[in-house]
């Protein structure tokens, strides 16, 4: 087992890295380590964990921005928010269960570092458009500090938004500081069933195009919507299409109302309460469907419409079970274990109707041999170079975790 480095603040994390730099000892960096099973296995010598800087630093609900330093975790955040009604809008994911991680772990400068988002990305933007501001440590060992407390920052370059995403690849964040929004006042969510894929995109995207502040859109396909922990859902044995309304209370019954009218045509609508909605959505925010599974997990962006032609083009040569979420934007693909996991395939897929893949779940021989993040074209390939050599020029941060020569 490699030695754990736990820094318990910024100086002494500062101190560590400008020492690793010095001797080129490559690092794997996290937080809590619930996606140390995500990305290129790495060759490292130590892991240094932010879990030791913890805790809130700023909060002002009526301000609608919160600090927290970065091992703090995500449950904290969130419990600490629901007590003055408010939440991450961007609703961030938990990949952890699905590559033998705890549960509701993560903490909050991971959920921005891997650019976590869930169902509202669609509506409400990711979790990078939500990052005010960042406090960091270069692979230099160099403190920065990046953006502030309000809402646009346009004086020099954005770094919030180059980092998050970046794997802990960059710089390693300190402290994070982020925009909150008020928690809604009741959900509501239309359930249609046994929809086929293309009619239950259609569906979707009809929906979000509406005037009826649609806020999720997520279509099932029946063997994932079989997982599902909702008791009534699972036992239909049929595809599940979900579409969330929020908001205010008082005109909620409208707007669902309205939208069972537009959507008629497809089929008639069920309608789950503010209860089941919300317990709905909060598995989604899990995975669930995907847990009761060690098969290869892939995570597909690409625009809605080409979405069933991707999944249809997969399922060609290989077995493949997906869920769509983001109104089709996002696909799950849960794909039966090969060589390299789909990935030849699912990548010549991809080339010819768009879009990018990542290899979430596999094992680490298959992670190991293939291109787990999209391939990146060479200008992107060039400018990312460039950002790794700036922020890491030793290159011990996390090195080869999303490509192998970086």
């Amino acid at each position: 087992m490699l030695p754990l480095m736990r820094p318990g603040d910024e100086r002494e994390l500062a101190r560590i890295l400008a020492e690793a730099t010095s001797t080129s000892t490559p690092l794997e960096i996290m937080g809590s380590g619930t996606k140390a099973a995500i990305g290129r296995p790495m060759q490292t010598a130590a892991n240094l964990s932010a879990k030791a800087m913890r805790g809130i630093t700023l909060y002002e609900p009526t301000e609608l921005v919160m600090s927290a330093r970065a091992g703090t975790t995500l449950a904290i955040v969130e419990r600490e928010l629901y007590d003055r009604r408010q939440m991450l809008a961007f609703e961030p994911i938990d990949l952890a269960p699905l590559v033998g991680g705890e549960p509701r772990q993560a903490s909050i400068g991971a959920v921005f570092a891997t650019n976590s988002s869930g169902s509202r990305r669609i509506s409400a933007g990711a979790a990078r458009d939500h990052l005010l501001g960042v406090r960091a440590v270069t692979g230099a060992g160099e403190i920065f500090k990046s953006g502030g407390r309000v809402m646009k920052n346009v004086t020099g370059y954005d770094l919030c938004r180059g980092i998050a995403g970046s794997w802990g690849t960059l710089a390693v964040m300190t402290e994070v500081t982020f925009k909150v929004l008020p928690m809604p006042e009741e959900t509501r969510t239309l359930i249609f069933l046994g929809l086929p894929d293309e009619i239950a995109v259609e569906i979707m995207c009809t929906a979000m195009g509406s005037p009826y502040e649609v806020t999720g859109a997520v279509h099932l396909q029946q063997p994932l919507a079989m997982r599902l922990w909702h008791a009534g859902l699972n036992a239909t044995r049929r595809s599940v299409t979900a579409l969330r309304l929020e908001y205010f209370s008082s005109s909620i019954g409208y707007r669902s109302g309205k939208l069972k009218e537009m959507l008629a045509a497809y089929g008639e609508a069920e309608e789950l309460d503010q209860e089941g909605s919300l317990s709905f959505w909060d598995e989604l925010r899990q995975l669930s469907y995907l847990q009761e599974s060690s098969r290869p997990v892939w995570r597909i962006s690409t625009g809605p419409r080409e979405a069933p032609r991707i999944v249809q083009a997969i399922s060609a040569y290989m077995e493949c079970a997906a869920v769509y979420d983001w109104s089709g934007g996002l696909v799950w693909a849960e794909v039966l274990p090969a060589a390299d996991a789909g990935a030849s395939d699912i990548r010549r897929v991809i080339a010819t109707h768009g879009g990018h893949a990542t290899l979430i779940r596999a094992e680490p021989a298959v992670r190991a041999s293939i291109d787990v993040f999209q391939p990146l074209d060479p200008g992107l390939e060039a400018l990312t170079r460039r950002l790794k050599t700036t922020f890491d020029p030793a290159g011990i941060l996390n090195p080869g975790r999303m490509y192998a020569s970086m």
